[in-house]
């Protein structure tokens, strides 16, 4: 690593340093809004297992996210705000691989 480029980086991380301490300022801030899961299954008039089959996650998780035990995070966040707005295109586009697994389980 050439030099000025590592001088950078040891000075990011005592910066980085400095802000945890509360010495410095962060220079910005993202503020991000807390998802109201439970609302958006409520509007999806779905039971917690059929909301979490459609999420693709167990329903343990979907309890815990809804408990604020844990929260979502990546693509488990998206999915949920599209779920929020449009909650029949997931359900749509999950629905026939929850039908095939159905199909699998009653043989």
């Amino acid at each position: 690593m050439k030099k000025e480029l590592f001088d950078k980086l040891i000075e990011s991380v005592k910066e980085a340093g400095a802000i945890r301490r509360g010495e410095k300022k962060p220079s910005r801030e993202f503020v991000y809004e807390p998802i109201d899961i439970q609302a958006i299954r409520a509007k999806s008039k779905l039971s917690q297992n059929d909301f979490a089959t459609m999420l693709g996650i167990s329903p343990r998780t979907l309890q815990n996210w809804e408990q604020g035990r844990r929260s979502p995070v990546g693509p488990a966040l998206r999915l949920l705000r599209v779920a929020e707005k449009h909650p029949e295109a997931v359900w749509d586009t999950v629905q026939p691989e929850h039908a095939a697994q159905k199909v699998k389980t009653n043989k």
